[in-house]
């Protein structure tokens, strides 16, 4: 396994990070097995992933939960890094989505910030956080300025309650705002072979902040993972509203990771490590955030942080990624 730092921070982060999304047992993925998801979490950590994702919007602080259960004995072997800024249990706010018989909603007030650390704290038991991250950002009149999140973030920092900074799905222009308020250290986006928006600015821009940046799905979800077929049956929320999921665009997909195959030879990998390789050789300022709740993903996701790809291999994959994008 490789390892990069994260920003500006001393946290010296294996390039492949375990999400645990799919672990949060609620709609967005369907049931799940609390006991593999902890087998998982320990097996990452022997396969050398010392960077671990969560957030309490996933299953309502379940996914926390069972990373710190998890972590129990084990909370010096990895980085944690969780969120703030998706409620719940308020009254007030930009509403993100109704689930599960719940409307979630976008709050980072100073106050919100401050009752959901701990509450963060006390799900994963442990008494920092080392990366923490605003989840969704601000809307205007509905929250205070993104000065004002800094600025909390940063005294909950100086408290010790938190080591870095973080930020997930926002623009070019947030980042630049929060940057100039005070140490950012990671941007977390969604970025794959088949979404490279990020490639348009965000990426050189952090590079030029010193931010790492930190895509999530990099495998869409599963598709690129290359055991989803044409018959696959299609559960849960978050891959009904994939789409790369529809029939059309799933046989463009699967066409493509067909031409894709004999590279898995060479290198001696899967499919699901050869896409993870490709996506951590976009930059030298990556960390690829995979989900895993199987041994058997954790095992061939980890492995696409020991996969160099040689630069006529990356364009390869380039030349048959634009026949599906084209």
């Amino acid at each position: 396994m490789r390892y990069t730092k994260i920003g500006r921070t001393d946290i010296n982060a294996s390039v492949v990070a375990l999400g645990t999304w799919a672990m949060a047992g609620d709609s967005n993925w369907g049931s799940s097995d609390d006991k593999e998801s902890i087998e998982v979490i320990h097996r990452a950590i022997d396969l050398g992933i010392n960077l671990i994702d969560t957030a309490p919007a996933y299953g309502f602080g379940h996914s926390e939960e069972v990373l710190g259960q998890a972590l129990a004995g084990k909370r010096d072997k990895v980085f944690v890094s969780t969120k703030c800024g998706l409620r719940w249990d308020a009254d007030s706010g930009y509403v993100q989505m109704e689930r599960d018989g719940v409307v979630l909603r976008r709050v980072l007030t100073p106050d919100s910030i401050r009752l959901e650390v701990e509450r963060s704290l006390k799900n994963l038991k442990t008494d920092y956080i080392d990366i923490y991250i605003t989840h969704w950002q601000t809307m205007s009149g509905f929250d205070p300025a993104i000065a004002v999140t800094m600025q909390t973030l940063l005294e909950l920092k100086k408290a010790g309650k938190i080591r870095g900074i973080g930020i997930a799905n926002v623009t070019a222009d947030q980042i630049k705002e929060y940057a100039a308020q005070g140490q950012l250290d990671l941007v977390q986006n969604k970025y794959s072979m088949l979404d490279r928006d990020a490639q348009k600015d965000i990426l050189q821009l952090c590079a030029d902040k010193g931010v790492t940046f930190q895509p999530y799905s990099p495998l869409e979800r599963g598709i690129l993972a290359g055991k989803i077929t044409a018959d696959t049956q299609v559960t849960g929320r978050a891959r009904a509203a994939n789409k790369w999921y529809l029939p059309e665009n799933r046989a463009k997909v699967l066409a493509m990771l067909d031409k894709m195959r004999p590279l898995c030879g060479k290198y001696q990998c899967s499919l699901s490590a050869l896409v993870v390789a490709w996506t951590a050789a976009q930059s030298p300022n990556i960390n690829v955030l995979c989900g895993s709740r199987h041994l058997a993903q954790i095992q061939e996701n980890a492995d696409g942080g020991n996969v160099p790809l040689d630069p006529a291999d990356i364009r390869a994959m380039d030349n048959c990624l634009n026949t599906v994008l084209a």
